[in-house]
């Protein structure tokens, strides 16, 4: 097949949602389909996933997106992407290929104690992490770690869980962005640490070998595909963020609002180690490649926008909510501390919770909107900020915005007034599917080097900081005050 006629699917499986899209060589967007797919809450701090309506979702969105691209582009496909919610956990028997327990989300907060435990141990992990998620199934399945080092059962991140059931049960890989989310990666040796996973007693038998993210993981074995289809990308999906918003060189930075707000700043060939809650991770690498990140979390973003419409039943749908906020001047006083699961950088705090104040009689839904997108622009203030003196790196000259709540034309100007520099969006708005489509396209030839996808950036926004640094300062010092209540 020729490259020029190639086409590329990406799948993206994140924490509230699966999407599939195909695109051209060009770059684009031929065809997509999303469904939701959110988590479940067993209890507070609790957070879990069914890993088979996770699959089944996928199957749905790939038909979909191929019926709408048409039969010619879907003729053409020429490789598939994996990007992926990181951390989650997902652990299956590797004869039937059915999981064993729930996937515990990246969310979950439930070895928060264990991870302190850890730590004073000297063995470094966090609770987003799958390490203590893994170790806690073990415990809590009959047998599990006997049936674990008989080598009857697989541990995966949801690439991994997505590959083996795309390869139909060939392939158990993920790739090094992935791993060096899961507590269990050596980050000098590009290797599972055999140290954390005596500490835990985790046997290797049931762990993925270790890929680039761009290079052929396995072919596809499944009806919604066309037969022996390359499964050429996988990435975690902050890194194919970072790839498809083509921010490649150190000193770079992109922010991503999903579920969550992930800023990643590229810190080069070696790892930038943080005491402020923020921490390393390897971004996406051809053969022989593993450049670095420090990455940060505002652990509730998009989900926030979510819950105002399923909690509280104030907008239809999270997209409404820039005009809402947009229909009031200010938000008169009222103050959101977006904090649903905790809060993360800097503070990794598990046991924080959103707050709401500043209410009066005269406060409307448009006024807790308004607020709510303001403490979300906040919040990614304080983890940018951190990563940046942490990271030795200077403020950039415009910051990239991407994900599904960056078409969001009020968070977005909201974060440009708070931060003083201009924030631009990419024309995709799903980069992590198209950085995971980038890595699948170079994997099997359709382009040859990184230079060919350099050109590629289109801009679909750019938002002017329209405050004086007086104001900007003075109204995020006010609002840094209320954040109190949330810890």
């Amino acid at each position: 097949m020729s490259a020029a006629n190639a086409t590329l699917l990406a799948v993206d499986a994140g924490t509230t949602g699966v999407r599939a899209l195909l695109f051209n060589d060009r770059s684009e967007l031929l065809g997509s389909a999303y469904r939701e797919v959110l988590p479940s809450y067993p209890q507070p701090g609790l957070v879990e996933h069914d890993p088979e309506l996770i699959w089944r979702t996928v199957q749905t969105v790939i038909a979909a997106a191929l019926q709408q691209a048409g039969p010619a582009a879907a003729a053409k496909l020429a490789a598939v992407g994996v990007a992926n919610q990181r951390s989650t956990t997902v652990v299956w028997e590797r004869g039937s290929g059915r999981p064993v327990y729930p996937a515990i989300v990246w969310q979950d907060g439930r070895t928060s104690q264990r991870v302190d435990e850890l730590l004073d141990q000297g063995i470094y992990s966090n609770t987003m992490a799958s390490a203590t998620k893994l170790e806690w199934v073990l415990r809590h399945i009959p047998d599990g770690f006997a049936w674990a080092e008989a080598g009857e059962l697989c541990f995966g991140t949801i690439d991994s869980w997505l590959v083996w059931q795309l390869s139909g049960g060939a392939a158990h890989v993920t790739d090094h962005s992935n791993a060096s989310c899961t507590g269990l990666y050596d980050f000098a040796l590009g290797a599972w640490d055999e140290s954390v996973l005596a500490a835990l007693q985790i046997s290797a038998r049931m762990l993925p070998q270790i890929h680039f993210s761009s290079q052929l993981h396995a072919t596809a074995a499944v009806a919604v595909l066309p037969s022996a289809v390359p499964i050429a990308g996988i990435a975690g999906d902050q890194q194919a963020a970072m790839f498809g918003e083509l921010n490649l060189e150190a000193g770079s930075i992109k922010i991503t609002y999903g579920t969550s707000a992930m800023v990643d700043v590229h810190v080069g060939d070696f790892p930038v180690l943080s005491q402020r809650g923020a921490y390393p991770l390897v971004l996406c690498g051809r053969a022989g490649q593993r450049p670095y990140c420090l990455e940060g979390t505002a652990i509730t973003a998009g989900a926030a926008l979510q819950w105002l419409r399923d909690g509280l039943g104030i907008i239809a749908d999270p997209a409404d909510s820039a005009a809402v906020a947009a229909s009031v001047p200010d938000s008169g006083g009222v103050w959101a501390v977006p904090a649903f699961q905790g809060l993360g950088t800097p503070y990794m705090d598990a046991s924080a919770r959103a707050v709401i104040g500043g209410l009066s009689r005269a406060s409307t839904r448009a006024h807790v909107v308004r607020a709510m997108l303001e403490g979300i622009a906040y919040r990614s203030r304080e983890v940018i900020e951190t990563l940046l003196e942490d990271a030795a790196t200077p403020p950039p000259q415009v910051l990239r915005a991407d994900g599904g709540a960056a078409a969001n034309d009020f968070l977005l100007q909201a974060l440009a007034d708070t931060l003083g520099i201009p924030v631009e969006r990419p024309a995709v708005v799903q980069a992590t599917a198209l950085g995971a489509a980038y890595l699948a396209g170079l994997a099997v030839g359709v382009w040859q080097d990184l230079y060919e996808l350099r050109d590629r950036w289109r801009c679909g926004g750019r938002f002017e900081p329209r405050l004086s640094a007086d104001a900007r300062d003075s109204r995020f010092q006010r609002w840094r005050k209320a954040l109190a209540a949330a810890h």
